[in-house]
């Protein structure tokens, strides 16, 4: 029973989180020889403000390159 987390930014519409769980679904089955009923994913949006990398936080302006 595969079980995939996904976190992302938000502001993902309803359909392109429908088609990521089905291409994602499918190829789960597909490379795990798995029935497609048995995937379970869950979606987790997150803030830009509440995700850091490099120690900037996504919701700050980028600096001068």
């Amino acid at each position: 029973m595969p079980f995939i987390h996904v976190r992302l930014f938000e502001g993902r519409t309803a359909e392109q989180k429908k088609a990521f769980a089905e291409a994602i679904t499918r190829e789960t089955a597909r490379t795990l020889d798995c029935s497609p009923e048995s995937v379970d994913i869950i979606f987790e949006d997150v803030r830009r403000s509440d995700w850091a990398t490099g120690g900037r936080l996504w919701s700050e302006p980028k600096p001068d390159a």
